[in-house]
């Protein structure tokens, strides 16, 4: 065989895979693009895309504490964090962050995806039972499956139906969302840890969304509501309100300890390199200090709320995250394009991030939202309101 004669092809079955996709998914639609792929907004438009909830992408102290710490360091650290575990001092930031939030200790982790996996991995076995929310971040999901636990979803912020699932399989792990990254509700987190407490199970809180945003200093919610010794673990991405690449689980000593060794993610992906922890040991001492940013958050989403239930919108939110429910894809995409010719931008949730038929798109508020570009979301909603080629749910 002359294999400089031959042009490669894909196999048909991934061929047939991929087209079906793009029919589905890409060809049906009007733009013949991703639903998630509408127009970018430009610096005349108002966005509301980012999670940044406190706008330190930004911030010129902990930019400059990062650009520091890379030109001070000269470590090669590229290596599975598995080597380091041993080392008797963890770094400032994890220290910080475990005193923060209240917790024994503190492990970073990629993103907050994989440090959903690599806790779930490390507390979980087959024979585990998991109560997870239906609308918990895929990541906890995912971190359940690839662990081989028996899965046991309940309904959402239910928990009447939790309680009967634990009933019916035993005692197990629950795992919830502090603030759900979709309609922007609250876990009923009282009522869970009693429930914890009772059916003696533990509970996982993933507070990505409001660690930095909630409770004393940013301690998040947990903490806010006094549960800091009622939950078992905490879990978080730090691409939200610390505004970089990363991850951590807040837990005790003895998970602490095990995690690197069992965990797949901490196992065979590189650690997070010295200059990044101490980027992010800077963005907790700018988070404990932004108390001012804190109530301008509180502010601006209370008030974008309010305004849109007046217009008579479905808003189920009780957070800085505010989404308007725009049901199947072409009702969603029709919503976008008219909300974006009058420059407000959100983010589009379909699925796999939410269920077939049950599109939303999202406004992520922040910190530095004027009171204008609040109006300006109002006013293209109140006249989305009065048009009749798309609906609201």
């Amino acid at each position: 065989m002359h294999l400089e004669k031959i042009t490669k092809t894909l196999p048909k079955f991934i061929e047939q895979q991929h087209d079906i996709y793009i029919a589905e998914n890409i060809h049906s639609t009007k733009s013949k693009k991703h639903l998630v792929s509408g127009k970018r907004p430009t610096a005349s438009d108002t966005s509301y895309q980012t999670n940044d909830y406190l706008c330190l992408n930004n911030n010129a102290y902990i930019k400059e504490k990062h650009i520091d710490a890379i030109r001070d360091n000269t470590e090669s650290m590229l290596m599975s964090g598995v080597y380091t575990a041993e080392a008797e001092d963890s770094s400032a930031f994890e220290k910080k962050l475990a005193k923060l939030t209240g917790f024994e200790e503190c492990v970073v982790s990629q993103s907050g995806y994989t440090a959903n996996l690599s806790l779930l991995q490390a507390i979980c076995t087959k024979d585990t039972n998991v109560y997870v929310d239906f609308f918990a971040h895929a990541s906890l999901w995912e971190g359940a499956r690839i662990a081989g636990a028996m899965v046991h979803p309940f309904m959402h912020n239910n928990i009447r139906h939790l309680k009967r699932q634990i009933q019916k399989n035993g005692p197990g792990i629950i795992l919830v969302d502090s603030i759900y990254s979709t309609l922007g509700t609250i876990a009923p987190l009282v009522d869970l840890v009693s429930m914890a407490y009772e059916y003696d199970c533990a509970l996982v809180v993933d507070e990505s969304h409001s660690l930095g945003t909630h409770g004393p200093k940013g301690a998040g919610l947990v903490a806010e509501l006094g549960l800091t010794e009622h939950v078992d673990y905490i879990t978080v991405s730090l691409a939200k309100t610390f505004a970089y690449r990363a991850g951590a689980i807040l837990s005790n000593k003895k998970t602490a300890h095990c995690l690197p060794f069992v965990a797949f993610p901490a196992i065979f992906s590189s650690m997070l390199l010295p200059y990044e922890t101490e980027r992010l040991s800077a963005t907790v001492d700018v988070i404990k200090s932004a108390d001012n940013a804190r109530r301008s958050l509180f502010s601006n989403s209370d008030y974008l709320r309010n305004q849109l239930r007046n217009l008579g919108l479905s808003i189920r939110s009780e957070s800085q995250i505010i989404a308007l429910e725009t049901g199947d894809a072409e009702n969603t995409e029709i919503v976008r394009d008219f909300l974006e010719s009058k420059g407000v931008f959100g983010s589009i949730f379909c699925t796999p991030a939410t269920p077939k038929g049950k599109n939303i798109i999202r406004f992520s508020v922040t910190s530095e939202h004027t009171l204008e570009d609040l109006d300006r979301v109002v006013q293209a909603c109140k006249e989305a309101t009065e048009n009749k080629e798309f609906y609201f749910l």
